[in-house]
């Protein structure tokens, strides 16, 4: 599927995939996850294949978990089965790139946040499933998973809408507000879109609340210590969703200032842990 292959590596993501705070012998089956991810998520995000053509290859990513298939699906298949782990992450994941391809407008957060939990929440519980952490901490993964597909729609509104046609916006909003899906691909927002991603970025902070001590509920330390500097890294990209417009300007993270933040992050998640001992 080269013909697919935007070239982007699990380094090139808005938020830490399987980074070196990750005990080595687990990175390897989140990184064939996210290979398996990768893959998937460019199919949908062609801009230039049919509909057709997309859910086709879908398809055979989807065969390759079972038997035959695409080569990135198959190893994942072989990685759930030697670890035990639910297939069922998978299967969501390319049910929601199924939803890229077919949905391209969405009713009210509700909608789109059943979205996030089968293009996020999956990811995460994945992860959890690797390291054998109790499922009693799904709620706060999920609800962090979610607050991170949020920002990543609300950041790249104005590329998915040029480039995919898709808003993730919820379309009622725009409406009320006098607007429609065409303010996503101006130069600037106008004042009522600035105010609609401000309140959804606002929405999204009611989530990070709710995640907030997710890492205290991960027994593995080094999970958790990348947990939490995830969890700091959306609490800032929500706050400059608030104050930026990312029609206009960078809400991105440089290299730098996710190194500041996640430094941050580690500090006080030590202090934190040192604490309840």
């Amino acid at each position: 599927m080269t013909e697919f292959d935007s070239g982007k590596g699990h380094t090139d993501e808005n938020f830490p995939v399987a980074s070196w705070l990750i005990r080595p012998e687990l990175r390897a089956p989140i990184l064939t996850f996210y290979r398996f991810a990768r893959a998937a998520d460019d199919i949908a995000d062609h801009e230039t294949a049919s509909a057709e053509t997309k859910l086709a290859q879908l398809a055979w990513m989807r065969s390759g978990l079972d038997g035959e298939g695409a080569p990135e699906a198959m190893a994942l298949g072989r990685v759930q089965r030697e670890r035990g782990i639910d297939p069922a992450h998978a299967n969501e994941l390319l049910d929601a790139f199924v939803q890229d391809v077919t949905k391209h407008r969405y009713a009210d957060w509700d909608d789109l946040i059943a979205y996030c939990r089968l293009s996020a929440m999956p990811v995460g519980r994945f992860v959890l499933d690797v390291h054998g952490e109790d499922r009693a901490t799904w709620p706060a993964n999920d609800a962090l998973c979610g607050a991170l597909q949020v920002i990543n729609h609300l950041q790249d509104c104005k590329k998915d809408y040029l480039n995919l046609g898709r808003a993730y916006i919820p379309q009622p909003l725009l409406e009320r507000s006098g607007l429609t899906v065409g303010a996503l691909g101006g130069d600037r927002a106008p004042p009522a879109l600035r105010q609609i991603i401000a309140d959804l970025a606002r929405q999204t902070q009611g989530l990070l609340r709710q995640s907030k001590g997710f890492a205290r509920q991960i027994r593995d330390p080094r999970l958790a210590a990348e947990v939490a500097v995830i969890q700091r890294l959306a609490e800032n990209l929500c706050r400059g969703l608030i104050e930026r417009d990312p029609l206009r300007d960078q809400v991105h993270h440089s290299k730098t200032r996710a190194a500041l933040l996640a430094g941050g992050a580690l500090v006080s998640h030590a202090f934190t842990r040192l604490a309840r001992r």
